[in-house]
């Protein structure tokens, strides 16, 4: 069964909807500015006072504004970084995606997919939610995989092996298709090594930069998506295939930066900007339809709904489960970011 899409008039009026649509750049700006002020601040932070507290504070924090990144590449995605389309690509690839090997026109073309078929059979997403609910025991078992690193280490292997191309090609075509696939993320961050060596801190490189990426970034990128589409109540209704998560200063901090709790009413207007999503959650809250929205109180009320399944059923290592992490894995090869939004 299709999802039939609501109108945006359904949802608001046209001024409202001309007021939540505009594009300001400088509010893009200064989001990817926010973003890279706490990266460069939480490294200050270690440099200056180096211990184990700072240390994983850090990566924590890292480890959301690389989360954060890659949303805003997400915006570029839906061309809302920016009213002109140079500038929004701009913004969304050099300072978002390639910073965290991602690229934007590679990611753009598989999420509209999710966008158009949201829960359905042919949502490339649907890996990502279908699992659920499962066990505590699995969940565990997932949160240590992402923790330790192997999740984030397994999609970058795959990425890379995906670059170098096949080993039957000449070297010059294999060089041309790793360029094509991984040079500007390599280029960019050679030149944050680079930075970071000649201001005297080149191990924050692989310690602050690229273990948050493989390991925090993980762990927060599966509870994200859990909250968006897992356990949803009804997979055809488009006020319920989606979640909004109310989220705090805390989850916003390390967990759900530059407003992604706001998915229901991403999904309900796309094109919007995110830093306009809380004002479309202020106009619908207001309307008939507030009733019918999925919303949670947060992520730990969704994290208990997700990890519901009896203990009983707990499969480790069930094929239907490396099948779909196979699939998942499939998604970075491409490039696709494997963020789901």
């Amino acid at each position: 069964m299709a999802v039939v899409p609501l109108r945006a008039l359904d949802l608001m009026t046209e001024q409202e909807l001309i007021e939540v649509r505009t594009r300001r750049t400088w509010k893009s700006v200064a989001l990817i500015a926010h973003a890279w002020a706490l990266i460069f601040g939480s490294i200050a932070m270690v440099a200056l006072w180096p211990n184990p507290v700072t240390f994983l504070l850090a990566v924590a924090i890292i480890g959301s504004r690389q989360l954060g990144l890659a949303i805003l590449m997400h915006d570029g995605a839906h061309g809302a970084n920016a009213a002109g389309a140079r500038t929004n690509m701009i913004l969304s690839q050099w300072f978002c995606a390639y910073p965290v090997f991602a690229e934007t026109q590679a990611y753009r073309r598989y999420h509209l997919q999710h966008h158009a078929h949201t829960q359905q059979a042919n949502d490339p997403d649907l890996v990502l939610s279908a699992p659920f609910p499962i066990t505590r025991a699995s969940y565990r078992r997932k949160f240590w995989r992402d923790l330790s690193g192997q999740t984030g280490f397994a999609q970058r292997k795959a990425q890379l092996i995906n670059a170098l191309g096949s080993s039957d090609w000449p070297l010059q075509r294999r060089a041309a298709h790793f360029w094509k696939k991984l040079g500007p993320q390599c280029g960019v961050n050679a030149l944050l090594f680079a930075g970071l060596a000649e201001a005297g801190v080149w191990w924050a490189y692989p310690l602050l930069w690229l273990l948050p990426l493989i390991t925090w970034m993980m762990v927060i990128t599966r509870v994200r998506n859990i909250a968006e589409h897992a356990v949803v109540p009804d997979s055809n209704d488009p006020l319920r295939n989606t979640r909004t998560t109310k989220a705090g200063f805390l989850q916003r901090l390390f967990v759900a930066p530059y407003y992604v709790n706001y998915h229901l009413e991403h999904h309900l207007l796309a094109y919007v900007p995110c830093y306009n999503l809380p004002r479309v959650h202020e106009i619908l809250m207001r309307g008939v339809l507030a009733s019918r929205m999925e919303i949670q109180p947060g992520y730990a009320a969704i994290m208990r709904m997700a990890t519901s399944k009896p203990a009983n059923e707990d499969r480790p290592g069930d094929l239907a489960s490396n099948i779909r992490r196979a699939r998942a894995g499939v998604a970075v090869d491409e490039n696709q970011a494997a963020s789901g939004f």
